[in-house]
């Protein structure tokens, strides 16, 4: 039998027990979702791995040859939200430019080419989320929600998996999801659940919330408020956080 809460942050008649088992049951439903994606991403990033590293002198043609493939590939789970993906190589591993971006997006799955006058062309992508974690971490890491000026100009999460070759970081392998299909997947069911939640990525920014004092996009700051609980995901680093 439900008890009723005394804690003011859960709806009348949900307890305490209710709440946690709301916790997990999120987490659930989180982890279903992003397992829909994440394994083929990794997937990616190692047969990426096994390409580059039998290639002695790669330039960016030739590296674009071998990731539109496997971009055009994750792009088939379009039905997952998935609206672009490719691979960003690391400075100086390409002969012929000292960085490179190669992706393709859409429902058209058309290449993102910058024009030679264009600002991104300078763009280190050491200084980007989705770029930096993976690279000092070698961890996976999902980075969002942000506008993304660089590629979509849409309001994106960005999924990032670090490629290696020979245990040397050459770069990650991404995707791109926006935020509005991620919030249309989650948030009904998250919503049934009963209790405010947030599902936050590792640097606690919300990529979705039932609570109504936080949005997409919202930072979460521990020193501000409390959290009661958080269930962390094993493979990559997002929570579902319950707060005060």
């Amino acid at each position: 039998m439900t008890t009723t809460s005394a804690d003011p942050t859960l709806p009348p008649g949900v307890g305490a027990a209710d709440a946690g088992g709301a916790v997990d049951a999120a987490a659930a439903i989180a982890t279903a979702y992003f397992d829909g994606i994440l394994p083929r991403l990794e997937e990616h990033a190692a047969r990426l791995a096994a390409e580059i590293a039998e290639v002695d002198a790669l330039t960016a043609a030739r590296i674009d040859d071998i990731v539109e493939a496997h971009a055009h590939q994750l792009l088939d789970e379009s039905a997952k939200g998935v609206y672009g993906a490719g691979f960003i190589a690391t400075v100086d591993l390409l002969t012929d430019t000292a960085s490179h971006l190669s992706w393709w997006q859409g429902p058209d799955r058309r290449k993102l080419v910058f024009p030679a006058e264009s600002v991104k062309q300078g763009i280190d992508y050491r200084e980007l989320e989705w770029f930096r974690i993976p690279m000092t971490t070698g961890r996976p890491h999902v980075a969002g929600p942000y506008v993304d000026y660089l590629c979509s100009d849409e309001y994106t999460m960005t999924a990032a998996w670090p490629v290696r070759v020979g245990g040397e970081f050459v770069g990650v392998a991404g995707l791109d999801v926006l935020i509005d299909t991620i919030e249309e997947a989650l948030t009904p069911p998250l919503s049934a659940l009963g209790v405010p939640l947030l599902l936050v990525n590792g640097v606690n920014r919300v990529l979705v919330s039932t609570d109504v004092r936080f949005s997409a996009g919202d930072v979460l700051r521990p020193e501000r408020i409390e959290i009661l609980e958080r269930r962390a995901s094993a493979r990559v680093d997002l929570a579902v956080v319950r707060l005060a």
